[in-house]
């Protein structure tokens, strides 16, 4: 994730929070937090979710990519936040929390089920008894990839500076790896301006990832398959684990 420009690149990061501006998963974490006195957010971008946790609450955001943390520190609520540049593989902050998120689907920018169990050990580490954790992933069955042509996914968003915004994406899925290419196009019609990002992301399926979660020590208390709350099933988008330490 380090090396994507989508993340890493000030001129594609003021793209980010246009087209991610939250809904079902933010609202669920919002009501999933519940009395949860400490919170940490890995991989928490630009601090959307995060500052809004952050109202009476001990909140770490961690992230990767400097130019997300500077979006993050700037936000309404930014100076109410512990922010740590870090990565979710090998973060240690030597305390440990109520609550533990990895959202956004975070989770998939971590190609190798050696990383990828890397980052589960992260969040059982920093877990206090008693703490729960939650993160997604999309349905590898779903094939969400399919939809990510050119065709499919034209849209337009709405930036502040350049007005509206032609974005689109391309992806070709590597078959042997389950490993997702994608592209991420946006295009200001008004000047002619293109930016452009490549972008790889896993797909774990629900055996692979509960193999490795109790390997990490990590017990799944409910298996959705979806941010409305409905339990996982083989032909739903999403594969988001809620649980505790064993």
């Amino acid at each position: 994730m380090i090396d994507d420009r989508l993340y890493i690149d000030p001129e594609l990061v003021q793209f980010y929070d246009l087209e991610n501006e939250g809904g079902d998963d933010v609202d669920f974490c919002l009501e999933f937090a519940g009395g949860a006195k400490t919170v940490l957010d890995l991989g928490c971008g630009t601090g959307m979710l995060t500052t809004m946790l952050s109202p009476d609450r001990a909140v770490t955001g961690v992230d990767p990519a400097p130019a997300m943390l500077n979006v993050a520190r700037k936000r309404p609520g930014g100076d109410r936040v512990e922010w740590v540049e870090g990565d979710a593989r090998s973060l240690r902050l030597g305390k440990s929390f109520d609550l533990v998120l990895l959202t956004g689907h975070a989770f998939q920018v971590f190609l190798t089920a050696e990383d990828q169990r890397a980052a589960l050990d992260t969040i059982a580490a920093h877990l206090a008894p008693g703490g729960r954790f939650i993160f997604d992933t999309r349905n590898p069955a779903a094939k969400s990839w399919l939809n990510w042509g050119p065709a499919d996914s034209q849209r337009t968003a709405e930036h502040p500076v350049y007005g509206a915004v032609e974005a689109w994406n391309d992806a070709v899925c590597d078959e042997a790896t389950g490993i997702v290419t994608y592209d991420t196009f946006y295009r200001v019609p008004a000047t002619g301006q293109r930016f452009h990002a490549r972008s790889r992301i896993a797909f774990a399926d629900k055996e692979r990832l509960a193999a490795m979660m109790a390997e990490a020590g990590l017990v799944v208390d409910r298996w959705l398959g979806s941010w409305q709350g409905a339990p996982y099933a083989p032909d739903l988008r999403e594969i988001i684990p809620i649980g505790h330490k064993g």
